[in-house]
């Protein structure tokens, strides 16, 4: 693991490097082309807007020795991150000594976390006929020989410069030379073997996958028949998976307690709440807040909870939702339900149609849900926020993936992405065995989805549209929202003990709190409200 730790920590120049334009050192003649191709082939031909994004107008020309620089830095970085881990660890220490005991009682709901722990081909010329040597990159200093892989070059090395020159010569359209790149990857690859064989299968699924709609896009811009590439995992296994996934790592029972915990402190004094679930599929989350409003001093309140439905599992959420009814009425609470099973518009999220009662506090939750409205010219996610301004709600609940997986260009989400991804399964190989089936499940039902998303598709099929956090503040307060500080910090710090597993950090930034692995940020949790001084 610590090839895994070294191979993909992120150096601390690497925030200041652009490195949408650096990847696309590779292809300069096709800027343009990729900027454009895909959004014309889906119909779907809003950009970013300048201020959102630094790319020049021009073909960005760096030497050759910076490429060998960036690449680099993938796998000769040690961990800058260990001292911002130590610092956050220490941050609050004698706050969360003190309070240790008080906080316990609230960690009752970890009852319901069953914690599941078991034991190529030589090509030198590019598609559009320009070839490397002509932008001073050798093709054989891009990836190592089979044979400097056989002189103790390690795999690991080896198999992300495959990863990278696939990419690249997918990003380019050279699909005769991305093929033979990923034979060679696919040799490497093992899903059942270290983090980085793990990794690398998922990416060349996606990268295949990639392949497979470039090769079948029609004249016309529309794809043939069978070629949209559509998932075969049902639905059931991917709530399996996301199960598994929170049973497991603290990534998700993460947002659900930093989310419950903000409900909690804006619920206070307030005796009708009214919480609308933005893409709701599970009801893992609610148990621990009916229980901590419960314990009120002043008494629980009465809840009703709007799920607004995505899909079609509407009985199995209505089970889910009848025990946990029962459960509150044993608890002495007013627990209401109801589900509306409708595409989320900005006009379904008004107050006739979710049905708000006079004195009701309202609270709007999404968790990892508000991304998949984010378009190129974020009309989409404008419009959602606006709708959910003019309820005028007492808190809004954001938990969200922290990372930049939408950017304009294929080739820096790529690499995006492999940094965020390998950090996630780092995570797992050192909470999990190799063997393990459950954890086989999690990156293949749930990671897996995720990163074949981010890096085949575009246009209105790619929805996995991460952003970071400065970006979201940015949005929120366009629309019209301010953050309200995430009060937490000691009751995450004492989630985290319960998974017994070192590596996991925290920080609060800007009023947010982020959850990472070895100082990347994984997952970002914040609470919203309305700015009444707003012009929005």
């Amino acid at each position: 693991m610590e090839t895994m730790n070294g191979c993909f920590s992120f150096p601390m120049h690497y925030e200041s490097f652009n490195h949408d334009l650096a990847i696309r050192r590779f292809c300069p003649a096709r800027v343009e082309q990729e900027q454009g191709e895909w959004e014309e082939i889906m119909n779907e031909v809003e950009l970013f807007s300048p201020s959102d994004h630094d790319d020049s107008t021009s073909t960005p020309h760096l030497a050759a020795s910076e490429v060998d620089e960036f690449v680099d830095s993938f796998f000769n970085m040690e961990n800058d991150h260990d001292s911002n881990k130590d610092n956050n660890n220490n941050n609050g220490h004698d706050n969360l000594k003190a309070s240790e005991e008080g906080l316990k009682s609230s960690f009752d709901h970890f009852e319901d976390v069953q914690f599941v722990i078991n034991g190529g081909d030589d090509h030198s010329q590019i598609s559009n006929g320009v070839s490397y040597e002509e932008l001073g990159i050798a093709s054989h200093e891009m990836v190592p020989s089979v044979e400097d892989v056989s002189h103790g070059v390690d795999q690991g090395l080896h198999l992300v410069h495959l990863l990278l020159a696939c990419a690249e010569a997918v990003g380019c359209r050279d699909t005769q030379l991305a093929e033979s790149m990923l034979r060679q990857i696919w040799a490497s690859a093992n899903s059942w073997g270290d983090s980085l064989q793990r990794i690398s299968y998922c990416f060349a699924m996606g990268l295949t996958s990639r392949l497979s709609l470039l090769q079948n896009v029609n004249a016309n811009g529309t794809f043939t028949d069978g070629a949209m590439d559509v998932s075969l995992i049902s639905r059931e296994e991917k709530v399996e998976a996301f199960q598994l996934l929170y049973q497991t790592t603290p990534f998700i029972a993460f947002g659900f307690m930093a989310a419950n915990e903000a409900i909690c402190q804006a619920a206070q004094g307030k005796d009708s709440l009214h919480i609308i679930d933005l893409g709701m599929e599970h009801t893992l989350q609610w148990p621990s807040l009916i229980r901590s409003l419960a314990s009120r001093p002043e008494g629980p309140p009465k809840i009703r909870i709007t799920g607004l439905i995505n899909d079609q599992n509407l009985l199995e959420l209505e089970a889910s939702m009848n025990v946990l009814v029962q459960d509150a009425s044993s608890q002495g609470v007013s627990l209401e339900f109801f589900m509306i099973s409708e595409p989320i518009t900005p006009s379904l999220l008004s107050r006739e149609n979710i049905n708000l009662k006079k004195g009701e506090a309202l609270f709007v939750n999404s968790i990892m849900h508000l991304h998949k409205f984010v378009k190129e010219s974020r009309g989409s996610l404008k419009a959602i926020l606006q709708a959910i301004k003019k309820l005028n709600p007492t808190l809004l609940t954001m938990v969200e993936q922290d990372a930049n997986h939408n950017g304009p260009f294929f080739l820096g989400r790529f690499l995006e992405s492999l940094h965020y991804y390998s950090a996630i399964f780092d995570s797992l190989e050192a909470s999990l065995p190799r063997n393990s089936p459950q954890r086989m499940n999690i990156e293949r039902l749930h990671f897996a989805e995720e990163i074949r998303n981010i890096v085949a598709y575009e246009g209105s099929d790619r929805i996995e549209r991460h952003e970071r956090a400065d970006q979201w503040r940015r949005q929120l307060g366009r629309a019209g929202f301010q953050v309200v500080g995430m009060k937490c910090l000691s009751q995450a710090r004492m989630m985290l003990s319960v998974y017994g597993c070192d590596g996991y950090t925290l920080a609060s930034e800007k009023g947010c709190l982020l959850l990472g692995w070895k100082g990347r940020p994984i997952m970002l949790a914040s609470a919203w409200q309305v700015n009444n001084g707003s012009s929005s």
